[in-house]
């Protein structure tokens, strides 16, 4: 029977989107939707985006990050990516042995990867054309 590879998971959020993060030990492929990283995003800088919770912890050639995204567009999708690695990064950080001086926690929650995003669409009010566009003033 062969070894099991250990997973660690976490789920990110971003306005609409939900993204489900699995981190294996391996060579540091990405695959979103069962698709390369670079194929799925049409960006270089939404990659670069989801990809700084493993370059902030050096650990971009440790794991192989496997992504379900669904909901809201590429923004949102890139942005909720990030925050499921950092969650998954916390939970591979909480089963190893403790160095709380360089612990991903810390390193993290410096670079602000940890909060999730809360700002999200405002709804549109009544008498208004959008959240806050109102009608153009007509004198006569």
């Amino acid at each position: 029977m062969a070894k099991e590879k250990k997973t660690y998971t976490g789920t990110g959020k971003r306005k609409t989107s939900v993204a489900r993060v699995t981190l294996t030990p391996g060579t540091g492929k990405i695959t979103v939707n069962g698709r390369d990283v670079n194929e799925y995003f049409p960006y270089p800088t939404l990659v670069m985006d989801l990809t700084q919770p493993l370059d902030a912890t050096n650990t971009r050639e440790i794991f192989d990050v496997e992504v379900k995204v669904e909901g809201g567009g590429f923004s949102g999708q890139a942005g909720a990516t990030r925050h499921g690695i950092t969650r998954a990064l916390l939970v591979y950080d909480a089963s190893t042995p403790a160095d709380s001086e360089n612990s991903y926690r810390k390193i993290l929650k410096k670079e602000g990867f940890i909060t999730r995003d809360p700002r999200k669409k405002e709804r549109k009010k009544p008498g208004l054309k959008k959240a806050r566009r109102a009608p153009q003033f007509s004198k006569r």
